[in-house]
């Protein structure tokens, strides 16, 4: 609670405990922080009455909205953080809270607020690796986390606290100029800026980053660094503008997974500029606008203190709250892929028989030649893929397609936490070519931006998994695979002699198709999507033209009697 008070309700119970869904979130506009300032003279004071008034008709209010929602009362909790634990009436406000509303309030402190932030950001992400920071108003964190197959592991020392918020801030540099000439402003900035440049480079020797986390910084040009807070999420949403206004199209509006090159996010100049001067920024309230130079300075400063400096930064929306949530569950719950999670609830019961035939399909990696499907796109896509497979199918031939294409961003999986913005391009892409690729001239240039999210290999993947969906949703209309009598089985290898001169490098797909005698048509639908897998990789169809990245494809399709 400090530069805003939010209310959640979400809902942990299996199967999508992982994905932390809410079904109610709000936010009410008060910031504690600048409460506890004097307009006038700037002086610290006590949380005002009328403040604690507005927080507490606030708080009764959303207990009526828990139990209208059937939320147990001792499942309600109220979370503080730095703007309550230093307010200079911390107590008095909440004893008012707990006299009024019967709720407790859960102080945190510094080092635990530091550790939940951290676990919030894991909650976003299925793997992380780097470094952490938390920038809210009154204060920023940082530390380092590994979380891998829901084990998190964060700096011994927890993480470090420093008063350098985003309104903090904007109020330092503010009162470092006032009554001051230029010349000697400048200086009292400078000052700060050394000083908060040595905190953070002892505050890095402190966390005892870990020593392989180093090494791959220092080999791959700096950290990956994970940003959280509402501090950061405005300069994300800054960045996000420029990608979509001044940079492109860039598809995906959402801040979660959202990334930045190290010349992006340390481009401070121009995201003053666009500050000061764009008409609206979605997302970037007046108060994040005037927060801009401060969080700026920040950014400057931090990029010069980390030794190897920032290789690209990684936008959460978690946070404490998330991070609340995320400690509840289980390791084996944390581990799970979002995605996956997310998906199965649409899946059809044969959906992990009709992965098994997409992975079949993919040839293992080549142990002479080097080929192999890329390790970005993982496991965890196709088995979402094949949970989604059918869910647009009652959709008319006009609408699928886009319907699919959109599902990732702004449709059925978009409020899903904790999926990367390249996962939801893989899987989008995937889906529309399910749906035989066809689009409305409006939504081309949609799949375009998707496809700029990701590389030109990539790209061409999802063409061959979305197509060999397609067959496979032929052969199975309904969506239900006996796998004690199969239709078809699926097999691959990596091939060559393709094409007239018989040079061409590619793969082959096998199916092997059960003859039915009560099902004559199924052979003529393999053998009309088999064509258009192969047209996948005729080199027309390569991702950038005849010279791009594309691969032969070589398709064996032999009826037998019995498997």
């Amino acid at each position: 609670m400090t530069n805003g008070i939010r209310f959640s309700v979400s809902n942990l119970a299996p199967p999508t405990s992982r994905i932390l869904p809410t079904l109610l979130s709000y936010r009410l506009d008060v910031s504690l922080y600048t409460a506890q300032y004097d307009p006038e003279t700037g002086d610290r004071v006590p949380i005002p009455d009328e403040v604690i008034n507005e927080v507490v008709a606030a708080l009764l209010r959303f207990k009526i909205i828990c139990n209208d929602l059937s939320v147990p009362r001792k499942h309600i909790r109220i979370i503080a953080t730095e703007a309550t634990r230093t307010a200079l009436n911390s107590e008095e406000f909440r004893k008012e809270i707990r006299n009024v509303t019967g709720l407790e309030v859960e102080m945190l402190s510094e080092e635990e607020e530091g550790y939940v932030g951290a676990l919030g950001v894991a909650s976003g992400f299925s793997d992380v690796s780097g470094l952490v920071m938390d920038l809210g108003g009154g204060s920023t964190q940082i530390t380092w986390i590994t979380s891998t197959a829901g084990r998190v592991e964060v700096s011994p020392k927890g993480s470090v606290s420093f008063p350098y918020g985003a309104a903090a801030l904007t109020k330092k540099l503010k009162e470092l100029r006032e009554g001051k000439s230029p010349e000697d402003g400048d200086a009292a900035v400078a000052r700060l800026r050394e000083e908060m440049r040595t905190n953070f480079a002892n505050a890095y020797n402190d966390l005892q980053v870990p020593e392989n986390m180093i090494q791959k910084a220092v080999s791959e040009g700096g950290f990956p660094i994970y940003l959280s807070g509402g501090g950061f999420r405005g300069w994300g949403y800054l960045l996000l503008y420029l990608s979509q206004v001044h940079g492109g199209h860039y598809p995906i509006s959402l801040i979660n997974g959202f990334s930045a090159s190290k010349a992006e996010f340390e481009d401070v100049e121009r995201l003053k500029k666009v500050a000061r001067q764009a008409d609206k920024i979605f997302r970037v309230s007046d108060r994040r606008r005037a927060q801009v130079p401060a969080v700026a300075f920040l950014v400057n400063v931090v990029a010069e203190a980390l030794p190897h400096g920032i290789r690209i930064a990684h936008f959460a929306q978690g946070g404490v709250r998330e991070g609340i949530l995320f400690r509840e569950l289980t390791p084996d719950v944390r581990e799970r892929d979002p995605l996956e999670v997310a998906t199965e609830i649409y899946a059809h019961k044969s959906a992990d028989a009709i992965s098994n035939l997409i992975l079949a399909g993919i040839p293992k990696p080549s142990q002479t030649g080097g080929r192999s499907f890329p390790e970005s796109i993982s496991k965890h896509v196709i088995h979402a893929f094949c949970n989604v497979l059918y869910v647009h199918s009652p959709m008319s031939k006009e609408a699928a397609s886009t319907a699919a294409l959109y599902s990732t961003s702004t449709g059925i999986m978009s409020s899903t936490h904790g999926v990367s913005h390249e996962d939801r391009a893989l899987l989008a892409l995937m889906l529309e070519e399910r749906y035989e690729g066809e689009l409305p001239p409006r939504e081309s240039q949609f799949k375009q931006s998707l496809r700029g999210i990701l590389s030109s290999e990539e790209i061409w993947w999802t063409r061959y998994v979305g197509t060999l969906g397609l067959l496979l949703s032929k052969v199975y209309p309904a969506g239900v695979v006996d796998e004690k009598t199969p239709r078809i089985k699926v097999d691959s290898e990596w091939a060559s002699g393709f094409g007239k001169r018989k040079r061409k490098e590619g793969l082959r797909l096998i199916l092997s198709i059960k003859k039915m005698e009560h099902d004559p048509m199924m052979l003529r639908e393999v053998e009309d999507q088999a064509e258009d897998i192969k047209k996948v990789g005729k080199q027309k169809h390569w991702i950038g033209g005849r010279a791009g990245w594309g691969m032969a494809v070589d398709i064996d399709i032999r009826e037998v009697e019995e498997f």
